[in-house]
């Protein structure tokens, strides 16, 4: 299922930014719809999470299969219609991104019900394989772009959301033990409870946010440091293989460096290498050099992912677990991809890919600080505190 969702991610994000030029749009336009495809997700994915808890009978495979079904048809009526206008466009990123790329924290809260009944799942191993499926599906796409044209992505991408699809709807339904009266009795709290509620988890989510603004402009505008390096846009298959793939050796040494170090310290240090990886970019003057600082996504947003499913499980209640999963992925992939969307198509207008991944070092530096801040002794014990 990790497989299915990142070749289906890699098909249709991978390469929005490159379609959307190939279409007449400017780097502002494309940076715009980077930001509403992440702002659906802000919206739909806490509707999303606060209909799953408050409806635990209904299982979660049903809920992400249908949203997968919707986001089917937009992403059809995107390929049959190339010329379509930049409202249109618009409306078929908001579909996407409020119903299959906000699916994802459903996802991981499939496989959480079952590690927290001690199923021995290997989480961090299905993440790796996903990295892998998305590095294998951007060279391929690579070729098929080079051969085929960009719009061919579309026809790939609207195969791999059936698959998937099919693939969540035969995950096993989660039958955990029957709840307790005490159990019952404590109801989800709304995000913004949540928030007040937890200050440590409150602060590492701020972190979060402007390390990902930073962070994630680096594999959704690929294409422009790419180009602004002497490559091309078949050339960017290559990047995001050796990107996806540098991810995969996160699995085999996930869990060594979770019991070690602990879910909040792997978040810090995935915002530290993230940015670093913006300060290498910067170093770079030819093609050569971007492919050669790609590897260090291993310690960057592959640790992320794995880490900040964890450090949610760990950091909210019972009750708010899936309510948790969505608020990070709204303040990583949402918010974040939001602002670095914006912040990418308004940099690359004024001054190209330099003074973008100036602008994503910055971001990323203040996000490290305040994950930083977040693992202080104090705000930890505040938030015992108020928990008590």
């Amino acid at each position: 299922m990790q497989a299915g969702f990142w070749a289906m991610f890699a098909s249709i994000v991978a390469y929005q930014t490159a379609l959307l030029l190939e279409r007449g749009f400017t780097n502002g336009e494309a940076g715009l719809m980077t930001a509403v495809r992440c702002l659906a997700g802000i919206v739909c994915q806490p509707l999303l999470g606060g209909f799953a808890d408050r409806h635990p009978e209904i299982p979660l495979k049903w809920i992400v299969s249908l949203s997968l079904v919707l986001s089917l048809g937009a992403g059809a009526w995107y390929w049959l219609s190339p010329g379509m206008g930049l409202w249109e466009t618009t409306l078929v990123w908001a579909v996407i991104g409020g119903l299959e790329v906000s699916s994802y924290p459903l996802m991981d809260a499939m496989a959480v019900q079952f590690i927290n009944d001690g199923v021995p799942i290997r989480y961090s191993l299905g993440r790796g394989i996903g990295s892998l499926a998305y590095a294998v599906v951007c060279v391929l796409l690579g070729l098929q772009v080079g051969r085929l044209g960009l719009e061919s992505t579309l026809l790939t991408h609207l195969l791999l959301v059936v698959a998937e699809a099919a693939l969540v709807a035969a995950y096993p339904p989660y039958r955990g033990e029957k709840r307790t009266a005490e159990q019952t009795e404590t109801r989800p709290q709304s995000a913004l409870s949540l928030l007040r509620s937890n200050p440590r988890f409150t602060l590492m989510l701020a972190g979060v946010l402007l390390g990902l603004t930073g962070i994630m402009p680096l594999s959704n505008f690929l294409v422009n440091i790419v180009t602004s390096r002497g490559g091309s846009q078949a050339d960017l298959g290559l990047a995001l293989f050796l990107m996806g793939a540098s991810e995969l050796p996160t699995a085999l040494f996930f869990g060594r460096l979770l019991r070690r170090l602990g879910s909040g310290r792997l978040v810090m240090l995935s915002m530290l290498f993230g940015t670093l990886k913006g300060v290498l970019l910067l170093c770079t003057t030819s093609y050569l050099g971007v492919l050669l600082v790609q590897p260090i996504q291993v310690l960057g947003y592959g640790l992320f992912t794995p880490a900040s499913v964890y450090f949610v499980n760990e950091s909210v209640p019972e009750a708010d677990r899936v309510r948790g999963q969505t608020v990070m992925m709204v303040a990583s992939n949402g918010l974040g991809g939001m602002l670095g969307g914006l912040l990418a198509g308004w940099t690359l207008d004024l001054g190209g890919a330099n003074l973008m991944l100036m602008g994503c070092i910055l971001c990323g530096c203040v996000g490290a600080v305040l994950c930083r801040l977040a693992l202080c002794k104090k705000i930890g014990r505040l938030s015992l505190s108020k928990t008590a």
